[in-house]
């Protein structure tokens, strides 16, 4: 698997952006009124390298040609983009900032608040053949239990990489697709990778900086597995020009994330945005107040609460209001047939904002088109 610094290798979208001191945010997502750094017309294709915040954060030091070196990996096969924004960024409050490197905002020629922004994922390419996966204390499925204390009465300090309580595996990037974590004994636990984009959105409304953890109508940190390279997510827009924003890549990544982290690492991403004006996306979508995708097989609700109970029934709500909307499906008859015949996944239960999707087969409507 090749490695693929900034401007270098193939970059197939009309325009491009590189993640640099100047054009990401890093904790935090972009306000209204932010300054665009790049724009786009709608139906435009951008390409985008990202940058993962593992190996850079301060629990792992601020320096990934020494993080990953550990791991024996050359300084020449880190990327330089990751060590400009690490080196580059002022002194962060670990314990407050998100950890998100976020690229953007992108401005989208036309999109203006009750539009919807359509974004096609037209490849998902990885940048370097290694990635991260990591358990911090107090986070995960498991806080609390995972990863266990070094000693009784331990606090973990997220800005000390020697009293942050973090443990992070190092894995092998294969040109198969294949991700390979070593284990005692000289084995290899293997699995297919699948990257996509774990936080995506459009820019909130209001002059408050919202935190790049938890999730929201705009999209944000999302972590849907399913979002992979020939999907779509639709977005609200709430800002004039969309302003688009994207980061948190992934190679692979379970239904849950349940250790806090999927298979943290680059990608290069390219991406088609299309303004769905309000009158059209409603004819298209119903009334759409959230993020909502399609896969060539699947529409996907989404449902975000930080109960995870209440991300549950959010997701349902959400999934009959589909049914209701795009096939004028009864509520009683849709929900029987979500319960015969949709899938309901955990999204995620790590980011304060949980999430749950629901899988809704369009094979089962494509007579009634």
């Amino acid at each position: 698997m090749p490695l693929l610094q900034p401007h270098e290798g193939p970059i197939p979208g009309r325009h491009y952006l590189a993640s640099t001191v100047e054009t990401v945010t890093w904790g935090w997502l972009p306000t209204e009124g932010a300054t665009q750094i790049a724009e786009m017309g709608s139906g435009e294709t951008i390409t985008v390298d990202t940058v993962s915040h593992e190996g850079i954060v301060e629990d792992h030091g601020r320096d990934p040609r020494t993080f990953f070196g550990q791991f024996g990996v050359g300084p020449d096969d880190v990327l330089r983009d990751a060590v400009d924004i690490a080196a580059g960024f002022p002194v962060r409050d670990a314990g407050a900032d998100g950890p998100h490197v976020v690229t953007g905002p992108i401005a989208v020629s036309g999109a203006r608040p009750g539009d919807v922004l359509k974004i096609d994922f037209l490849e998902l390419v990885p940048r370097a053949p290694y990635g991260v996966i990591s358990s911090r204390h107090g986070y995960g499925a498991l806080a609390g239990e995972l990863p266990p204390l070094p000693y009784a009465g331990f606090e973990p300090d997220p800005s000390d990489p020697e009293k942050a309580g973090h443990v992070s595996k190092f894995c092998r990037a294969s040109a198969d697709f294949t991700g390979s974590l070593a284990v005692p004994g000289g084995r290899e636990l293997r699995f297919p990778l699948a990257p996509f984009l774990g936080l995506i959105g459009v820019t909130p409304s209001g002059a408050t900086a919202l935190n790049s953890v938890p999730p929201g109508p705009f999209g944000g940190n999302m972590d849907v597995k399913d979002l992979v390279a020939g999907t779509s997510l639709y977005l609200p827009v709430q800002v004039d020009g969309a302003g688009l924003f994207m980061g948190d890549p992934h190679y692979a990544q379970g239904h849950g994330e349940v250790a806090l982290t999927a298979l943290e690492a680059p990608l290069r991403a390219t991406l088609r945005a299309t303004v769905l004006p309000a009158e059209e996306s409603r004819a298209l979508l119903g009334l759409l107040q959230r993020p909502f995708g399609e896969t060539s097989e699947h529409w996907i609700a989404l449902g975000l609460h930080r109960d995870l109970n209440e991300a549950f029934r959010e997701a349902v709500r959400e999934a009959l209001r589909v049914l209701t909307d795009l096939y004028q499906v009864p509520t009683d008859d849709g929900y029987a047939y979500l319960s015969a015949a949709a899938d309901f996944v955990v999204t995620q239960v790590v980011d304060d904002v949980k999430g749950v999707h629901c899988l809704i087969r369009k094979s089962d409507f494509a007579a009634w088109t």
